[in-house]
């Protein structure tokens, strides 16, 4: 009985792995052991930031708030509270670009949270 060999099978799984480590440094782009383990590797930290981001985009928008909140003589938390206090129910994410991009908008928010406080 013959031998089994790879044949196209095996050359169309390394052409794909070769096509995703297009752009690696060194033997990573071009070897295809190498090329493997640093497509599995670059596929977890995907994986991972993916959800890392979220968190990221998170603390910018806190981070906004905050300096918007002090120019308005509030801390970020004493913010947050009189928003909640004031039923006002706003997300991070739109607190931050009203303070970027509105900021008469957000002076009103200021306000009315201090008002409840």
């Amino acid at each position: 009985m013959p031998r089994v060999k790879g044949g196209t099978v095996t050359r169309r799984r390394r052409k794909r792995v070769l096509k995703l480590a297009k752009g690696y440094r060194g033997a990573k782009h071009i070897q295809f052991k190498v090329a493997k383990d640093q497509v599995m590797k670059s596929g977890l930290y995907a994986f991972r930031d993916r959800r890392n981001r979220k968190g990221e985009f998170r603390r910018l928008w806190i981070a906004r708030i905050n300096a918007a909140a002090r120019m308005n003589g509030l801390s970020y938390s004493k913010l947050m509270h009189g928003l909640k206090e004031a039923g006002i129910d706003m997300n991070r994410k739109m607190l931050a670009d009203l303070a970027v991009n509105d900021a008469d908008a957000f002076k009103n928010l200021a306000e009315e949270a201090k008002k409840a406080l």
